[in-house]
């Protein structure tokens, strides 16, 4: 990214604080395989990195019911948390598969409302990381572009601004990385770093 506005981003994000009050400190550990008992009856744990490394879904298997925090949301969105793991875009198509397999009728996400076209949702956001991926490689085309002349071209429909531009470089930061380990890009070290199709 350009020093100026990464300057100016910093500038204006400088006076907001995280939204962070305190690290809350867990009971017990949500890892795969554990069951969670409760009056509605056992949930079981399902990793489902992608998101975050450390995500996980709920299921309460007697209701087919999902608990399914930031990996489906109410509306077909992605997010990945850059740098954390080696493949957050992969991990993420391969979480969808683990959610896919329970066979949940109804969706409790952690953002939107509640919905129970679980399959759908499912289809939605395979279908949202192709066509990302697809743009992608269609932007760095021409020629090898940085992660931050790509963006602009990704997500025309999205103003780049200091609340956007982390997310968007993230998102894009992370495609470009699962587009270099399935061999269909190529990274051109330098300062900055740029990409090209495979």
């Amino acid at each position: 990214m350009p020093e100026e506005p990464l300057r100016r981003y910093a500038e204006q994000r400088n006076d907001h604080d995280s939204g962070i009050a305190a690290l809350v400190e867990p009971d017990r550990p949500l890892l795969q395989g554990v069951t969670v008992a409760t009056d509605l009856g056992p949930w079981t744990v399902h990793e489902t990195p992608g998101h975050a490394p450390s995500h996980v879904c709920l299921f309460q298997p007697e209701r087919r019911l999902l608990i399914s925090g930031d990996h489906l949301l109410g509306r077909i969105s992605l997010f990945f948390d850059y740098g954390y793991s080696p493949d957050p875009v992969g991990e993420f198509v391969n979480s969808l598969g683990v959610v896919e397999r329970l066979g949940a009728r109804l969706c409790l996400p952690g953002h939107g409302r509640t919905f129970t076209d679980v399959h759908a949702h499912i289809q939605g956001n395979r279908a949202l990381v192709a066509e990302r991926a697809r743009r992608i490689l269609a932007a760095m085309a021409p020629q090898p572009a940085t992660a931050f002349e790509i963006v602009p071209q990704i997500y025309d429909d999205v103003p780049f601004s200091p609340a956007t531009a982390p997310w968007l470089l993230m998102e894009t930061l992370s495609f470009l990385l699962h587009l270099e380990l399935t061999e269909r890009a190529i990274r051109i070290p330098g300062e900055p770093e740029r990409w090209r199709p495979a």
